[in-house]
């Protein structure tokens, strides 16, 4: 951590660091095609504005997907929205996932029951 008025050192570990997060942000990710003999993962959150799930397989994202809430589901609870999230996203995806199991995955424990 820097003290006020320390210089700061420009280091090859943060050139490399600059680097890779500047890389990051300018590369859309590519997105992988799907393929019906490996499971499908959807991971899915919420948060007090918006919905947003991504569908993935093998660690690649194949699609995504982001709503914003209304201000009647703004004031919903947490779980609530985390569950909207899921549903939105099986409802949206529904062809790829209908046919076999997939996983769901979100950060809200109480909908991992």
């Amino acid at each position: 951590m820097l003290k006020k008025g320390t210089p700061f050192q420009w280091t090859t570990t943060t050139h490399e660091a600059f680097s890779l997060l500047k890389q990051a942000l300018t590369e859309a990710p590519v997105l992988a095609i799907p393929d019906f003999h490996q499971p499908f993962i959807l991971e899915t959150d919420a948060s007090d504005i918006g919905l947003g799930a991504v569908l993935m397989q093998d660690g690649h994202p194949l699609a995504f997907l982001s709503k914003p809430l209304c201000p009647k589901n703004q004031a919903l609870y947490t779980y609530e929205k985390e569950c909207m999230a899921i549903l939105m996203a099986v409802e949206k995806w529904r062809p790829y996932l209908q046919h076999k199991e997939f996983i769901t995955k979100t950060d809200h424990k109480s909908l991992l029951y």
